[in-house]
């Protein structure tokens, strides 16, 4: 019999505090007994202990819970690294060198605590005429030992598992004119890191249900109109020489997540952005669906 794929959830319901939860099927379940009074950060802190249990899931055993709201899958992680022009079809799609796959990657930070928001959460933006609010379908990987300088080979030990993410991104405030050395010209905090820009969810899929992270279809519709649809074998560096190369410049530790880039289709080329209303999907095959609606501050 084929096993049940399933994901890691964080959920809440009417009065209650965030709980951890099972996703499959289309239903939402309790976790077992003994992660009861767990959440998810406090389950990957302790991911060698638990991940036994979770590998012989009995997901049907599991009791279904209803009138849940979903949060985000990871409440919250202690750095969010996202890799930058790391597609090759987005680099052309933005006018840039072709990269080099042999070269370090490029590593920006978003904010853990403000920029994480879950699935069908409202994004809130500035309507103030200088805003250009763009998106970013993106693969995310979640640390679940911690690691320093690990090699490529040992990357993959060290991954609990994947999430989709979107790496909203403020087009119109990036650059900034008259700054007072030029290393200042750019504004990667007001550029990546406004309230609600890195959306998680729905779950986190365990490492050992992804056999193959460089061959999932990515795709991202606005208001039902696909802008994105390429797959992550259009990665410059793949998601294990991506770990290996984040941990030679920090201590990754269980719950922080590495976006690894976004494919060709983003707004910026075309200048389209994001407005008032629309709604945003995000599709990765084997990990799941993330919608969010954007909405004016």
């Amino acid at each position: 019999m084929t096993p049940t794929l399933w994901s890691l959830v964080q959920y809440t319901t009417t009065g209650e505090d965030t709980r951890l939860g099972i996703a499959a099927d289309g239903l939402l379940r309790t976790v077992p007994d003994a992660l009861r009074d767990l959440d998810a950060l406090s389950l990957l802190r302790e991911w060698s202990t638990h991940r036994p249990l979770l590998l012989d899931l009995d997901v049907e055993a599991l009791t279904p819970v209803d009138g849940a709201s979903l949060l985000a899958p990871i409440t919250y992680p202690n750095a969010v690294l996202c890799a930058g022009a790391n597609y090759y079809d987005h680099a052309e799609e933005m006018g840039t060198a072709r990269p080099d796959p042999d070269a370090e990657p490029f590593f920006f930070l978003k904010s853990p605590t403000t920029s994480v928001v879950g699935p069908d959460s409202a994004i809130a933006i500035f309507d103030d005429g200088r805003s250009k609010v763009d998106w970013e379908a993106e693969l995310g990987v979640v640390i679940g030992t911690e690691c320093t300088a690990i090699t490529v080979a040992e990357a993959p030990a060290h991954i609990a598992g994947y999430v989709v993410a979107n790496d909203i991104s403020d087009r119109g405030v990036f650059h900034r004119d008259n700054s007072v050395f030029p290393a200042f010209e750019w504004d990667w905090v007001g550029h990546k890191s406004q309230n609600g820009f890195c959306p998680l969810g729905p779950g986190i899929v365990p490492s050992w249900q992804v056999p193959d992270p460089q061959s999932l279809k990515i795709r991202l519709d606005v208001n039902g109109v696909v802008k994105q649809d390429s797959d992550t074998a259009q990665m410059v560096t793949g998601v294990f020489d991506l770990v290996a190369a984040a941990s030679r410049i920090m201590t990754l530790a269980p719950g922080d997540i590495i976006l690894t880039g976004t494919p060709a289709g983003v707004g910026m080329p075309r200048h389209d952005f994001l407005r008032d209303g629309d709604v945003v999907t995000v599709d990765i095959d084997g990990i799941g669906r993330l919608t969010n609606t954007i909405v004016v501050k």
